[in-house]
């Protein structure tokens, strides 16, 4: 097993695997390799010991609400393209019934999950769906302009369900908001969905924790931050921005954990055409 963006990924997949009766994701154990299991288990705990014990929690909501959310553009239009960057170990394309999903992360993130998920179709674990994995360094304005080009193409004018989960903040801003409008370059982009940390949450004990334990592996050490005034001129009006608490009253029924006890991980979403453009 790799350390950095990959390591990072299978614990979201742990995260989710928790939570099964919250996160809705009967495969997100199974991108995990029989043969890592223990050592992924191991380091969650580690993890969960130096930063917080609710990743399975935050992870699992998140990834509730951007499923649900992709239901209801699936309901809209039932010939929707999902795109996803920052993809990981993700389960979207596999969990819903998308007739073309494209799929958007580094070079070796691409190339594992390309070859896990011809093991899972070939185990008869996961549905053969047609997923692009695209390579792509989300940093790189260049990289930005071939995706959409790629993305227009295989859309073919369908409308695309846009999503960029889990990577922002890892971005410097100019390219972080370049990424949060990226939808606006594939021209027929229906919805957006995209989770960011706040910048008033810039100060939060736990994000300081997380980026110490960080700075040992292959991520950035340095964070972006979003507002929901900013990403309401990026994204247009009637932004769905909801974090952390809010979430855990949409589908837990109450708050369980405050938010100071949280990584204070946002999920917005809008049905509006993007407002800027992507670079």
């Amino acid at each position: 097993m790799r350390d950095g963006v990959e390591l990072t990924a299978y614990l979201v997949n742990e995260s989710r695997a928790r939570r099964p009766e919250l996160a809705e994701d009967r495969l997100a154990a199974a991108w995990i390799p029989d043969g890592e299991r223990g050592a992924v288990r191991e380091l969650w705990d580690e993890y969960a010991a130096a930063v917080y014990a609710h990743d399975d929690l935050v992870v699992s909501l998140r990834g509730r609400f951007v499923a649900d959310t992709l239901t209801r553009a699936l309901a809209a239009d039932p010939d929707t393209v999902l795109v996803v960057c920052g993809a990981g170990f993700s389960s979207y394309p596999w969990l819903l019934p998308f007739a073309l999903s494209v799929e958007v992360d580094l070079p070796d993130m691409v190339a594992a999950k390309r070859r896990r998920a011809a093991e899972l179709v070939g185990d008869g674990v996961a549905t053969g769906r047609e997923v692009h994995h695209v390579a792509a360094d989300l940093g790189s304005a260049e990289d930005r302009e071939r995706l959409i080009g790629t993305v227009r193409a295989l859309a073919g004018g369908r409308p695309v369900a846009y999503v960029a989960e889990g990577v922002l903040f890892y971005l410097p801003e100019t390219d972080a908001e370049a990424v949060v409008t990226l939808g606006a370059g594939f021209g027929t982009t229906a919805v957006t969905a995209v989770s960011y940390w706040p910048a008033a949450a810039a100060g939060s004990r736990v994000l300081a924790e997380q980026r110490h334990w960080f700075r040992r592996r292959e991520v950035p050490a340095d964070a972006s931050y979003l507002t929901h005034d900013r990403l309401v001129r990026l994204l247009g009006p009637g932004l769905e921005d909801l974090g952390p608490e809010d979430l855990q009253r949409r589908y837990l029924g109450g708050v369980t954990v405050p938010e100071s006890d949280l990584i204070p991980e946002y999920v917005a979403v809008s049905w509006a055409a993007p407002r800027g453009a992507a670079g």
